[in-house]
């Protein structure tokens, strides 16, 4: 009987074929990669560039990093709501009127406005900063103008200013403050809840909504709200002066157009920021001042979330 058992038995040298080929088609993969990263990250190089060169080129992107060795009207904005920890807060606020009258070239500056208000502690830190550059540079404008909205802590700062310009159909006013909550004290009754809070000082929940209204807490928070609209109200007289026309209404809370706000003294004239600009200032150039997020930060976040994000799908392809 022939024995056949050497015709089945494997060649020494197949295992190492296989893990030649293993070597080699890893390597293969390896510079494909290679080749789509670098293709990757030469486009990232491209793009970055063309941002950069866009916001050179674009005349409406004037900031206060280029463009201000000439005569010119310094910009900043509040938009938005105003609010610490916001674009609109009085840090940036501040820090934007502050660079604007340091720079030699300003030959005045405008608060373009649009916003609803927010805080009366921010708008207050605005307000008084303004006064005090005004006494520091009396002879430097500064005005405000609105676009579609200065109502409350907006109008608050707007008070400070030189004067203020507005559309006919701009909405102005709001002079009071607000606080305001929820009460769940039926639902929790009716969901059979159980409301269990510990303080020390009787009215540290004060006005809790889970809690019936204590009068007494009531009476003392209408008069921390009292004291604030008062000081208010005493920032925009202070502000306008005798421009002011003294009406029941003017302190209420009620907002009203622009070409109402003119009869009531609560603006002055109406203008937009560059007829403001070259015809009342008398420098067309316009220099925007508002503190931005740099530029190469944002891209280089941006870049970042991409990166991590493409690597991410490469490694989860590789598995």
């Amino acid at each position: 009987m022939e024995n056949n058992t050497s015709d089945v038995r494997p060649s020494r040298y197949s295992g190492n074929e296989e893990v030649l080929e293993k070597i080699l088609m890893a390597s293969v993969v390896e510079q494909r990669q290679k080749r789509r990263w670098g293709i990757f990250f030469r486009l990232i190089l491209v793009l970055y560039l063309g941002i950069a060169l866009w916001q050179l080129a674009d005349p409406m992107a004037n900031t206060a990093w280029w463009g201000h060795e000439k005569a010119h009207t310094a910009i900043v904005d509040v938009a938005g709501m105003i609010a610490a920890g916001q674009p609109a807060s009085a840090d940036n606020i501040i820090e934007g009127l502050r660079a604007a009258v340091d720079d030699t070239n300003t030959r005045g500056v405008i608060l373009r406005m649009n916003t609803p208000g927010g805080s009366p502690v921010q708008s207050a830190y605005v307000h008084d900063e303004i006064r005090r550059l005004k006494a520091r540079k009396p002879s430097l404008p500064i005005y405000a103008v609105v676009s579609d909205m200065c109502t409350s802590g907006g109008y608050y700062i707007a008070a400070a200013a030189d004067k203020i310009y507005v559309n006919s159909d701009s909405v102005v006013g709001s002079i009071g403050v607000i606080m305001g909550n929820f009460g769940f004290v039926e639902a929790i009754n009716k969901l059979g809840i159980e409301r269990r809070v510990m303080t020390a000082g009787a009215h540290k929940a004060i006005l809790d909504p889970f809690s019936p209204v204590d009068k007494v807490a009531q009476d003392y928070m209408q008069g921390v709200l009292n004291e604030v609209h008062q000081q208010f109200i005493t920032a925009v007289r202070q502000g306008r002066g005798a421009r002011l026309k003294d009406t029941p209404e003017l302190f209420t809370g009620l907002v009203w157009t622009g070409a109402r706000g003119l009869e009531l003294g609560l603006v002055d004239e109406l203008g937009d920021v560059r007829q403001v600009a070259e015809e009342v200032i008398g420098a067309k150039t316009l220099v925007n001042f508002t503190p931005q997020e740099n530029l190469m930060d944002r891209i280089g976040q941006r870049l970042g979330t991409v990166v991590a994000s493409s690597l991410g799908a490469s490694l989860h392809a590789m598995q």
